[in-house]
């Protein structure tokens, strides 16, 4: 039975891009400096809600489920990523960077086949990464509102309080979606103004109280929005709910609902779908795809309800399926607030649950993990950084060793077309063409 499993490591960045001078970003290494700064003794926790640690006992390293520390854990000192160790992780950084990430127990054996792969599209952000992972890479520009106030065209505005129905919007600004909501979110629930926003990414951000304002009227807004950037040529518009009664209360929801324009060409999840195939897309991935080749969508929040969706999935996953998972909090929760333990904690975390997945997958299986796009949470400001991301493949027919250097996300794309026995994509080189060389 030929099923493929995707995981998505959201920023999870192994360093610098040749051409990351361009984006601001030369130096930036989300792994590397994320290791460096638990090495230094920067990182040590206790247990909290935003570490990314569950409440349960799930945190045993390299353990059942059954086994964790429980209540009360921490994260303290080098970082420990024994499971993503053995397949390859390290070994990637180390090609991509010349250096081991320091204080890491770098393993004697490496299981999985390992590489590093560069981005050939023309942004950083969510949508070109995933598309180009998926075979077909951006190369177009997208549309930026480049301005910090008053960040959004008049007549953009204007169009949508009208067309919406709108008493008027609040924002109009570069902002982090947490601080904004902070800061405006009381004003928002007295008036009846929708926050908008956006950042570095091509991006139209709304966010709307849950109750106050309402969640379907909320997507309401935002469809009406996404129509009304067709000329601006923006990536996506994000609903940001929120509940909570005051500015110290205020937290985004799950909820959140992402609406993209359509990948510029098939990509290899609607090549599958449209060959009878099956694609089940957890988390954000449907929305990502703008739910182009999506044969199911399964919705969950946090990182340990997406990876037991994820091994759900594989318990019914049938002949000739990919399932593809998006572990945003990496991103969203960590990487944009520029919270380095966290960050920590959650990939010790999820790192913990890896032997889960790994215990379900069949001789026939093809296992890999990658990242969109880097975002350093040691970096000046909060957006995202231009980095190679990891290629870690387990299954396929591959041997243990180095991929090499990728040259584009793509070669996951037309690998998986290859493992699927789809025709070739347009773009990148099949690694399971060329087996990994077992080097170290």
């Amino acid at each position: 039975m030929t099923r493929a499993i995707l995981l998505v490591l959201d920023s999870f960045g192994i360093g610098a891009t040749p051409d990351a001078g361009h984006f601001g970003d030369a130096g930036a290494d989300t792994l590397g400096h994320i290791a460096a700064a638990c090495a230094r003794g920067e990182c040590d926790l206790p247990q909290g809600p935003e570490t990314g640690l569950s409440q349960g006992p799930e945190d045993g390293l390299s353990q059942g489920p059954e086994d964790g520390p429980g209540p009360g854990a921490v994260r303290q000192g080098p970082l420990a990523l024994p499971n993503l160790g053995r397949l390859g992780l390290f070994h990637a950084h180390h090609a991509s960077t010349g250096d081991w990430a320091d204080g890491v127990a770098v393993p004697t054996e490496v299981v999985g086949a390992w590489g590093h792969a560069r981005e050939l599209s023309s942004g950083k952000d969510t949508p070109s990464g995933h598309w180009e992972i998926a075979g077909v890479p951006v190369r177009s520009h997208w549309g930026y509102f480049l301005d910090r106030e008053q960040s959004f065209p008049s007549e953009l505005l204007e169009a949508l309080v009208r067309e919406a129905g709108l008493p008027g919007v609040l924002g109009d600004c570069h902002a982090s979606g947490t601080e904004i909501i902070a800061r405006l979110g009381e004003a928002h629930v007295a008036t009846g103004k929708p926050i908008v926003y956006t950042s570095a990414d091509s991006v139209f951000q709304i966010a709307a109280h849950e109750e106050a304002f309402g969640l379907e009227r909320l997507y309401a807004v935002c469809e009406t929005a996404r129509r009304l950037l067709e000329p601006w040529n923006i990536g996506r518009v994000i609903a940001r709910p929120f509940s909570g009664s005051d500015a110290a209360g205020f937290t985004r929801t799950a909820n959140r609902r992402d609406y993209s324009v359509e990948p510029p060409a098939p990509t290899v999840l609607q090549k599958l779908h449209d060959a009878g195939g099956e694609v089940i897309a957890i988390g954000k991935i449907a929305d990502i795809y703008a739910h182009c080749g999506i044969s199911r969508t399964v919705k969950a929040s946090g990182h340990d309800a997406l990876m037991d969706a994820t091994l759900a999935a594989l318990e019914t996953a049938g002949d000739r399926s990919l399932v593809m998972t998006n572990f945003v909090d990496f991103d969203m929760v960590h990487g944009h607030r520029r919270d380095v333990a966290g960050y920590a904690a959650a990939l010790e975390h999820f790192d913990a649950r890896l032997p889960e997945l790994l215990a379900r997958l069949g001789d026939d299986d093809l296992l890999i993990l990658t990242a969109d796009h880097g975002c350093d949470p040691t970096w000046a400001g909060t957006d995202h950084t231009r980095e190679h991301v990891p290629v870690l493949a387990l299954g396929g027919g591959l041997f243990p060793g180095s991929l090499g250097a990728r040259e584009t996300f793509a070669d996951i794309g037309q690998s998986l077309a290859t493992f699927l026995g789809l025709p070739p994509m347009a773009d990148g080189t099949a690694f399971l063409d060329h087996p990994a060389t077992g080097g170290q």
